[in-house]
């Protein structure tokens, strides 16, 4: 149990500012292991705005044999849902781009067509969470040579960084990437060695921008969890720094 800094934070839900543009999140139904259901994203959708999400950059993951999402697919399926859901103007708070795991496959990928940005050249990308793919500098830097800024997602969980010294974070930096933080992570959700390099991360002024990486009712549970982080308040220009993706 996460307690070691507990007392006297705010929760959650209270620090995010209203109008908030969430840049990671799966609320796509049946296209990756987000939202099952149309069922599920209305509830998804419906419970964030209740919290004071007003739009929507919803990411599914496109990751080699696992999940095999295409540019087009993610397309079809965004007009699809848009049709069923009954929430209002949902049409012009709800759009879609993707999560890309950064291994050869994407590599190939992205010289060979156009990838699915948050805005612009802004594309989110992920790495696996064993170790980190062995050509990642290469990979960096040639998306970068194709126009791409990459936007890392939840640097905080690639537990093999983990240190002190925030080393291999700032490696990154230089090498070009943007870093967006996991708003759970904030709550201990994903433990606490991943709580403490957020707070680190916050500190160190690394951190640009936040997502929800919401997938399910149990990440909305923990909306409602305090933060546990020393440095929660540098949160709070970072959640404005999000309105950069304004639609």
């Amino acid at each position: 149990m996460i307690h070691f800094f507990r007392q006297n934070k705010p929760i959650l839900r209270d620090t995010i500012p209203d109008n908030f543009i969430d840049i990671h999140s799966h609320l796509l139904p049946g296209i990756d292991d987000g939202a099952a259901t149309i069922e599920d994203t209305t509830t998804l959708i419906t419970s964030l705005e209740e919290i004071g999400f007003k739009k929507f950059i919803t990411t599914p993951h496109i990751m080699g044999d696992v999940w095999k999402n295409t540019r087009e697919g993610i397309n079809e399926k965004l007009s699809a849902t848009v049709s069923d859901l009954t929430i209002p103007q949902i049409d012009t708070r709800l759009k879609a781009a993707a999560e890309y795991m950064i291994d050869a496959e994407f590599w190939e990928l992205f010289k060979r067509e156009k990838l699915l940005c948050l805005k612009d050249n802004y594309v989110l990308v992920e790495i696996s969470y064993l170790h980190p793919p062995i050509q990642l500098y290469d990979i960096i830097f040639e998306l970068q040579v194709a126009g791409y800024q990459p936007v890392l997602a939840h640097p905080e969980r690639y537990n093999f960084y983990h240190e002190t010294s925030l080393g291999h974070y700032k490696k990154l930096k230089k090498a070009g990437c943007l870093f967006q933080l996991n708003m759970l992570s904030s709550t201990g959700y994903y433990g606490e060695r991943v709580a403490k390099t957020a707070d680190l991360l916050l500190k160190a002024g690394l951190i640009d921008f936040i997502g929800s990486d919401v997938h399910h009712a149990r990440h909305l549970e923990y909306m409602n969890k305090k933060i546990v982080l020393k440095n929660h308040e540098y949160m709070t220009p970072i959640f404005q720094n999000n309105s950069f993706f304004k639609f």
